[in-house]
């Protein structure tokens, strides 16, 4: 099947009916790709997660989404909820870009608890009929009962000494001032990424623009910023976001990270001091868009996800109409300087049946473990049974550098970008915990000293390892752990 081609007209398409995508829906359902303990999109395409958030014993997380199929169009915000961050289901549209300030599409943002609601932030993309763009920050209300409100007006509209990129709020509540924060991705007219920020005493009027957030050593560092946030973990202050068009060393030709610097935020003077440099979440081949959930009570760690892909990119999946996953949920805590991403210790309950890793098979979905016993080390997955081709993973010792190679896979996807992702380590290699998919693997080195996430499409023939012999290895099936019901 070859990739459709898109219209504008056809991109940007109003879902007036559900049964509109149905069709779509049944057919994907089904196919080799779909995820098992992912959250992917019910239909089209899934992309930044947004509004993570606790709220009476559940998780709510929703993620971009394009009904229609593997393109980018007009966005809506789909829904998902999850009492353990493990098990997801399927809750529906919750945004719709049905007003004159979101009317090509509801973007990005984030979520926190106002009086007697969820309040969402999200940027309207207004787009005027010579598709001049204008950004809004708006606010749907989510209701425990499920009822959904969205104020008829924005919380403000684009600030005029900033280009037309300005979005993605993020809510941060400072107790310190009593004062609530929204800070955005913008562009500088000379195109410097940065970050803006507006504040008021109430979550819902009174807004202003504060100012633009000052980061000393960072004034040229890309030319957006995209998905900031701030977050005290651990006792330090991390600022997130996600620099555009912008090389970096061992990323090959991907521009666009997602990644973070520590540091100490002084709001007073709106001012964030690095501490060191700028480091990638993800060393993996696709992840962007990092979000970690609000009003997480225990500041010793956060809870973040993000979207398994990037921008401007391609997929196997995309000649079947759909594409996108997001990330497990991982802890995130500090440890000297860096951030440390662990998977959640409650993924054990997906534990099914333990394989003996002498039958030489990988099941479909799985939880890998590898003990090294010193020295080099050398995995490959999706490997053919004779051993040929795969996924390689390679430790050099002396070095303390891994490198994940993916151009041995039949599937072969946005070579352009690179084939191969690598990372020094601070420790030597000890651990390795891989979490296997249909369509995706994440490794997490050393207990989440780094942390390498990619898409991979293996064909029914690449279900086979190779392992140096100075390591064990133990394997177990996992269950599924998200419904796909057709819920729109």
């Amino acid at each position: 099947m070859a990739k459709k081609e898109w219209t504008k007209e056809e991109r940007y398409r109003v879902l007036k009916d559900p049964e509109e995508i149905r069709d779509l829906y049944e057919r994907i359902t089904g196919t080799d790709y779909r995820q098992t303990y992912h959250i992917q999109p019910v239909t089209g395409l899934l992309n930044d997660p947004n509004g993570f958030v606790h709220h009476n014993g559940k998780w709510h997380l929703f993620y971009q989404w394009c009904p229609w199929g593997a393109v980018h169009g007009l966005k809506y915000w789909y829904h998902t909820v999850s009492t353990d961050l493990i098990h997801w289901e399927n809750a529906g549209v919750c945004i719709k870009p049905d007003t004159e300030y979101d009317n090509k599409g509801a973007y990005s943002g984030s979520a926190l608890l106002g009086k007697d609601a969820i309040c969402l932030f999200y940027t309207g993309n207004h787009r005027d009929p010579d598709w001049t763009r204008k950004s809004y920050t708006c606010i749907v209300k989510l209701y425990d009962d499920g009822r959904k409100a969205k104020l008829p007006w924005p919380l403000f509209g684009p600030h005029p000494d900033y280009t037309e990129h300005q979005r993605d709020p993020k809510i941060i509540y400072n107790e310190a001032q009593d004062t609530y924060y929204i800070i955005i991705g913008a562009q500088t007219k000379d195109k410097r990424g940065c970050v803006i920020l507006y504040k008021s005493r109430n979550l819902l009027d009174g807004w202003e623009f504060a100012g633009e957030l000052k980061v000393p050593g960072f004034e040229n560092f890309g030319d957006m910023w995209e998905c900031p946030s701030i977050e005290r973990i651990s006792g330090r202050d991390v600022l997130i976001f996600c620099p555009q068009h912008l090389h970096l060393a061992g990323r090959g030709e991907n521009t666009n990270h997602s990644g973070y610097i520590l540091g100490t935020m002084d709001w007073d003077h709106l001012t964030f001091t690095p501490s060191g440099n700028f480091h990638v979440l993800d060393f993996g081949f696709d992840s962007y868009a990092a979000e970690c959930a609000a009003n997480i009570e225990d500041r010793d760690y956060a809870v973040v996800v993000a979207w398994m892909g990037l921008p401007d990119s391609a997929y196997p999946t995309d000649e079947e109409e759909w594409q996108g996953c997001l990330t497990m949920p991982r802890e995130l805590t500090v440890r000297g300087r860096r951030l440390v991403q662990k998977p959640l210790a409650d993924l054990v309950a997906l534990r099914g049946e333990e394989i003996d890793p002498s039958m030489k098979v990988l099941p479909r979905a799985c939880e890998v473990e590898i003990l090294s016993r010193g020295g080099d080390l050398d995995l490959k997955l999706f490997a053919r049974q004779d051993g040929s081709g795969g996924l390689s993973i390679h430790y050099d010792d002396e070095d303390k550098f891994v490198t994940v190679d993916r151009s041995g896979v039949e599937k072969r996807f946005n070579t352009q970008m690179g084939e191969i992702r690598e990372h020094a380590l601070e420790n030597r290699l000890s651990h390795l915990r891989i979490y296997i998919d249909r369509s995706s693997v994440e490794i997490f080195v050393n207990n989440g000293d780094a942390v390498f996430s990619s898409r991979i499409f293996p064909t029914a023939e690449e279900n086979s390892f190779v392992l140096s012999p100075n390591a064990s290895m133990r394997i177990w099936k996992l269950e599924r752990a998200v419904k796909e019901d057709f819920v729109i």
